[in-house]
């Protein structure tokens, strides 16, 4: 069983349709830890050494966040330039996190069409995210495609949201129980709601939300 860290980083929590939705679903479930940075550093004085030793006790690392003005959430910004620290996370000797698997989960404002060429935003979701996967190259991890909802500010009313809430529940138990067919989903540009269908990638039965003895738990502006 993979051990499975999900840093949440969302700084308007009351104005959102649905990222916290999927943050409380996520907390839930056994063999996940997660960690809402903002209710644990609200004076972003980050605790790095603990930062870095969850780390390297955890296979799969998941920051999920709304995407604000295409970019991070400050806090999460923040965590990466204190906790990714040369000598740890790359550099000579710095291959703590080598092999790991890094994956981003992200709610965005704007509609899919938005996010193309020749779409008001002009870049496609996953070049606005290059430099997250460029950290996770440098850092030795594999980056999965972003698992990610557009237009959710509509979700609520138009049937996906909680269809892309069961889908990403589905996504972390076959993360935590092995079970996701790694180099299917690899080849993807995105997961997205789009691409609810990218569950056809776990492999066997429909994992359940609770396992015993878990290993591991702990404790609008664009969504």
């Amino acid at each position: 069983m993979a051990r499975v860290l999900i840093l949440f980083a969302h700084p308007g929590q009351r104005h959102s349709r649905l990222n916290v939705r999927m943050a409380e679903r996520a907390r839930q479930l056994e063999g996940i830890t997660f960690v809402d940075l903002y209710a644990e550093y609200p004076r972003f004085n980050i605790d790095i050494d603990a930062e870095q030793a969850r780390l390297v006790a955890h296979d799969v690392i998941i920051f999920q966040f709304p995407i604000y003005w295409y970019s991070l959430p400050a806090l999460l910004k923040e965590w990466q330039d204190l906790v990714l620290e040369y000598g740890f996370a790359y550099g000579q000797s710095g291959s703590k996190l080598a092999g790991k698997l890094f994956l981003p989960v992200v709610t965005t404002g704007g509609a899919r069409d938005a996010y193309r060429e020749e779409g008001s935003n002009h870049f496609r979701l996953r070049t606005l995210l290059s430099p997250l996967e460029q950290t996770a190259l440098l850092c030795g991890m594999r980056f999965v495609p972003p698992f990610a909802l557009f237009s959710a500010h509509d979700s609520a009313t138009d049937g996906r949201g909680d269809a892309h809430i069961a889908a990403y529940l589905r996504l972390l138990s076959a993360l935590r129980d092995d079970t996701l067919d790694l180099e299917a989903v690899l080849r993807r540009e995105l997961l997205d709601d789009g691409e609810i269908p990218l569950i056809d990638a776990i492999r066997g039965p429909t994992p359940s939300e609770t396992r015993p003895s878990p290993s591991s738990i702990t404790a609008r502006i664009s969504e």
